[in-house]
């Protein structure tokens, strides 16, 4: 099979969307699938407006089409909602061609947040791009029902997994901090919502490692929280590993990728108990959920590191990747046609 997978979110990003494309592409290689990737580096680029590390393809269109007429491909993926997953959305609506979709960032939660734009207008936004889609596909329950309350349809259970032959328990690394050590990795921006993190009144040390908007305003107003910036993937094991716990804030994401690294490091959670935690925490021992976040952060260190990488075990990516095949489509098939079906043409087209 040849798969186009279209992407507004590639390297030399740093965050969950990329990290899951990336096993993806992977996962699908290691089992003889060609993928055609089409993101940002092919095209002239613009920064993102409130995210200027990111940076989006200008004007795609042409460019878009003849990378797809070229690559003929067997399906078609578009994994973002951006310029290039717009653009690409287009060909295969003038074309006739069928197409899934994914929905890996709440941008109508986060719109509401930094914009003060209504939720519900994002969500009509979103539901319009994604109404032509064979299939939705979302990474959580909690996040498969919100989309449903928005009047979402075509929408299939896609879970993900993280990488547990890179992240696995260091044994006795030390960070060099006072302990205990509440560790926080991911974006510094406004939907994170690190500041429930930050002026948590907790023993030890506040360890962050990230990049975003907010970081130099944030770095001014918690000057004793210790700030890392951005380190490679691999680097992150010995962090998460010498973290005692690993707190995470945020009320808008879809799954969470960060809580399974570290969790197969073995570094317990605690978060609120909210779409992403609920799923990727739910009433495991990988972690404590409590709407007070200290109480969740000093509960949680008292949980056996063990039980938190039993957890993360459960999130192996071959199935992940197996769902995800599943669910595709070809991209030539009659649109009118049951998605199961196109999948099972799909199935015999690819082995």
């Amino acid at each position: 099979m040849k798969l186009a997978l279209v992407t507004d979110a590639w390297l030399p990003q740093v965050n969950g969307v990329v990290t899951t494309l990336l096993e993806l592409q992977q996962g699908l290689h290691s089992r003889g699938h060609e993928v055609v990737v089409i993101e940002p580096s092919a095209f002239k680029r613009f920064r993102c407006p409130g995210y200027r590390e990111i940076e989006l393809a200008w004007r795609p269109g042409a460019h878009v089409q003849r990378m797809l007429d070229e690559a003929r491909p067997d399906a078609i993926h578009i994994a973002t909602e951006g310029p290039l997953g717009s653009a690409a959305r287009a060909y295969c609506l003038r074309h006739g061609l069928a197409f899934t979709t994914a929905f890996h960032t709440r941008f109508p939660y986060i719109l509401s947040k930094a914009l003060h734009i209504p939720e519900r207008w994002g969500y009509a936004w979103f539901r319009r791009f994604h109404a032509p889609s064979s299939g939705v596909m979302v990474p959580t329950v909690g996040m498969l029902s919100i989309l449903q309350s928005h009047g979402f349809a075509n929408l299939r259970r896609w879970s993900h997994g993280v990488d547990l032959s890179l992240f696995k328990p260091m044994p006795d690394v030390d960070l060099g901090l006072p302990r205990p050590v509440f560790l926080f990795v991911g974006r510094v921006s406004y939907e994170k919502n690190l500041e429930a993190f930050l002026k948590l009144d907790l023993p030890g040390s506040k360890l962050v490692y990230g990049v975003g908007p907010l970081l130099e305003r944030m770095q001014r107003e918690y000057p004793n929280v210790h700030w890392r910036g951005v380190v490679p993937r691999a680097e992150l094991v010995k962090v998460y590993s010498g973290a005692d716990v690993f707190v995470f804030p945020s009320h808008s994401e879809t799954f969470g990728l960060v809580m399974l690294e570290a969790m197969a490091c073995g570094t317990p959670v605690a978060a609120f108990p909210v779409t992403g935690p609920l799923d990727v925490v739910a009433s495991s021992d990988g972690g404590v959920l409590h709407e007070d976040l200290r109480e969740a952060a000093l509960r949680a260190l008292q949980l056996p590191r063990d039980r938190a990488r039993a957890r993360a075990l459960e999130f192996d990516w071959s199935p992940v990747c197996e769902q995800f095949i599943a669910h595709l489509v070809p991209a030539r098939r009659a649109r009118g046609d049951a998605v199961t079906k196109g999948s099972q043409k799909l199935h015999k087209l690819s082995s």
